[in-house]
């Protein structure tokens, strides 16, 4: 099982690669899963993650607080904003903008309703 749970982080990790280039793929859940896995398989890799200058940051605060940072707010909530324009500059169909908006709204509550981190 370990050998599943590794190939899951590893897979989350270059999911969450891929996000930090693709402005519309998330980076922080794929994160969050990396981190997950990693905790279950292999330690040296999840505190390599954890240790990570750029994303260990976001894994802690959220594993210690629940909380999502003001810039990751921002760019979350402007990424989900920014989706259905695209959506509907390609061409898609109403149904599909329409889901879209609904979802992309629900998520941007939550990610709205989270906690700032402490600062510790």
């Amino acid at each position: 099982m370990k050998l599943v749970w590794m190939i899951l982080g590893l897979l989350a990790v270059g999911a969450a690669v891929a996000g930090v280039v693709l402005p519309l793929v998330p980076t922080t859940p794929f994160l969050l899963l990396a981190a997950f896995a990693f905790a279950r398989s292999s330690p040296r890799l999840e505190a390599w993650l954890l240790n990570h200058p750029r994303f260990g940051p976001l894994i802690v605060d959220w594993r210690m607080e629940g909380a999502i940072g003001r810039r990751s707010k921002a760019v979350a909530v402007t990424t989900m904003a920014a989706t259905p324009a695209v959506t509907w500059a390609i061409g898609a169909n109403a149904t599909v903008l329409s889901v879209q908006i609904v979802v992309l709204s629900v998520a941007a509550l939550f990610v709205l309703t989270r906690p700032e981190p402490s600062g510790r």
